[in-house]
């Protein structure tokens, strides 16, 4: 199964090696026929504390790294 990748802003960078990313999805709602915004944080592992808050980042899924944390950085994105 491959590993999914996802998108999203740094909100926090004051854990070592660790920043926070807000993922936003956008999804029609089933009665409304609404567009809703949901959100979720994902802790993600930033092993140089590269990223700032405030960085467009994008986060892969990876084996447990803490017990919170099994997202890594991949990269920063232009923008």
């Amino acid at each position: 199964m491959p590993k999914r990748i996802l998108q999203g802003v740094v909100v926090s960078d004051k854990g070592d090696k660790t920043v926070v990313v807000r993922v936003e999805r956008r999804f029609t709602h089933p009665v409304l026929a609404k567009t809703v915004r949901r959100t979720k944080k994902y802790k993600a592992h930033d092993p140089e504390n590269r990223f700032k808050v405030g960085d467009q980042v994008t986060i892969q899924e990876s084996r447990p790294i803490s017990k919170d944390k099994s997202w890594i950085v991949l990269d920063q994105q232009a923008g």
